[in-house]
C-alpha cells in the first residue's frame, strides 16, 4: 500500500523518559510531509533535540513509534542525515574528500558517479574552489557547509539539524540560513531543524512546532508560509509580517517559561 506524501514522516504517540525523568510527555503526534522544512522551536533542554534524535534512530521512544514512509524508524541509515552544532569535518581529509566520505557505503554508485556527486555538492554549497583545502584552512561557516554537502552527497532524504549555526557569528549565521533555504528548495529535502532562536525559526521554516519547557509538549503548530510566503530573502527580516510573527511566537515561548512579564 502506498503512503500519501502528506504522511511521509510520522510521530505516532511518541514519549521519551530517561529513567524517572520525563523528557517527551504527554505523547507527541506529528505528521511531516515530504519536502517540508520544519523547525522544532523551544527553550534549551525542553526535549526538542531528543525528538529529532529519535527520528534519526539515535534514541528510541519509550512508547509510540516513528515511521518513515510507513516503516518504523530503526537504527541510523543513509536516508536520514544529521548535522550537529559542532563542526564534524575530518581534519586529515580535504574538503572534497570529506564530501566524498559520505558516499563510502554506497555500493550502488560507481567511482565516476561518486566524483560527479562530490563536484555537484561542492558547487551547490559554494566550496568548489576549496576542494583541495584542509578543514583547518577554512572558516567555521565553510566547515558547516562541508557537513551539509557530505550529508546530501550520501543520499540523505531527511536532514536532521541540531542548532547547526549556533556557534557561528551573526553574519556567517545569516549567510548560511539563506544558503540552507536555497539548498533545501533546489534539492526538495525534508528538514527537521532544532533551534531556540525565534528569528532563525521564522526565517527558515515552512512550519514551526513550538514546544513547552521539559517535558516537551506541543504548544503550537504554525504555518509560516501562509503568513510570509515560501520565498525567503534578507529583506524579509525587515518586513512588518516577519516582525509580527516573530513577536507573537516570542510571547508564546516567554509564556511557557513564565517570563512574559519579567
Amino acid at each position: 500500500m502506498s503512503v500519501r506524501t502528506s504522511e511521509y514522516l510520522v510521530f505516532d504517540q511518541v514519549t521519551k523518559r530517561f529513567g524517572d525523568l520525563p523528557v517527551v510527555d504527554p505523547p507527541v503526534t506529528l505528521v511531516i510531509p515530504r519536502g517540508q522544512f520544519v523547525v522544532f522551536l523551544g527553550p534549551s533542554g525542553c526535549g526538542k533535540t531528543t525528538l529529532m534524535r529519535m527520528s534519526g534512530g539515535l534514541d528510541q521512544p519509550s512508547s509510540g513509534v516513528i515511521r518513515l514512509e510507513g516503516e518504523a524508524v530503526g537504527a541510523p541509515d543513509q536516508r536520514r542525515g544529521m548535522v550537529f552544532q559542532s563542526y564534524s569535518s575530518f581534519p586529515w581529509l580535504t574538503v572534497g574528500q570529506n564530501v566524498a566520505f559520505g558516499m563510502r557505503y554506497r555500493p550502488d554508485l560507481t567511482t565516476e558517479e561518486k566524483k560527479r556527486r562530490t563536484q555537484h555538492y561542492l558547487d551547490l554549497v559554494g566550496l568548489a574552489e576549496f576542494a583541495n583545502a584542509f578543514p583547518n584552512r577554512i572558516s567555521g561557516g565553510m566547515r558547516q557547509r562541508v557537513a551539509i554537502a557530505r550529508t546530501l552527497a550520501a543520499g540523505s532524504e531527511v536532514l536532521l539539524m541540531d542548532e547547526p549555526f549556533g556557534a557561528l557569528d551573526a553574519q556567517r549565521r545569516e549567510q548560511l540560513q539563506v544558503e540552507l533555504r536555497r539548498i533545501q528548495s533546489e534539492e526538495a529535502k525534508t528538514v527537521i531543524f532544532v533551534t531556540h532562536d525565534v528569528e532563525e525559526a521564522v526565517f527558515l521554516a515552512d512550519r514551526i512546532i513550538v514546544f513547552s519547557r521539559r517535558p516537551a509538549r506541543i504548544l503550537d503548530d504554525i504555518d509560516v508560509n501562509a503568513g510570509l510566503g515560501a520565498e525567503r530573502t534578507l529583506a524579509l527580516r525587515d518586513s512588518e509580517p516577519f516582525f509580527r510573527m516573530k513577536t507573537d511566537i516570542l510571547h508564546k515561548v516567554r509564556a511557557t517559561l513564565g517570563t512574559e512579564h519579567t
